[in-house]
């Protein structure tokens, strides 16, 4: 943990385990207390510099970019609504790396070393949209009814049928066809809001 984090624990202990991310945010806009930032900190760290790291390959660079990302983010939860914290930090952090790299003049195609031509560059920020697209549904799933994610799961990325899926997890076909269709739902409320929160 690094030592300003640190410093924020000293002398004035307090359980922020038990709250949810939502529940911290609100208490942090009410209260602009710097030990709940400290918690979040201890919460999604790793996350942060885990993302730093596969994209930036550096330590003192992904340390530095962590730093600052918890460093901006108490202005950020008094300017911003944000709902779903773990996702929108994983999108707002490989933005940051992404955008670091484009100002190094460092992302570019591993296996051409030439100039990118107009059409290449489009179709390069496309791959990039997808991926971040598909990267926070990842995330997403995570954050809707297990057995929303699980049906949801199995109908799409395994390619199983309804019947399968029942047999399965030990639900009707209308469960199944519930969860799949309640999830969907969800799942979009979340992206969109993951959008909007950008």
């Amino acid at each position: 943990m690094h030592l300003w984090i640190k410093k924020l624990f000293q002398n004035r202990k307090y359980n922020f385990s038990s709250l949810t991310d939502q529940e911290l945010i609100e208490l942090f806009v009410q209260k602009n207390d710097s030990r709940i930032i400290a918690a979040l900190y201890q919460r999604y760290g790793h996350l942060v510099f885990g993302v730093c790291m596969k994209y930036l390959k550096h330590i003192q660079n992904a340390e530095d970019l962590t730093i600052e990302l918890f460093s901006d983010l108490p202005q950020k939860l008094k300017n911003h609504k944000i709902l779903h914290f773990k996702s929108w930090l994983y999108i707002t952090t490989k933005n940051s790396c992404l955008m670091i790299l484009r100002k190094k003049n460092e992302f570019k195609s591993n296996i051409h070393d030439q100039i990118v031509d107009e059409a290449e560059e489009d179709s390069l920020s496309s791959k990039e949209i997808l991926e971040t697209k598909l990267e926070a549904l990842e995330i997403a799933l995570e954050e809707i009814n297990e057995k929303q994610a699980t049906c949801i799961k199995a109908f799409y990325l395994e390619k199983r049928c309804y019947d399968e899926i029942s047999r399965m997890h030990s639900l009707t076909l209308h469960e199944v066809k519930s969860h799949i269709q309640n999830g969907k739902r969800n799942l979009k409320i979340i992206l969109s809001k993951l959008i909007s929160e950008k």
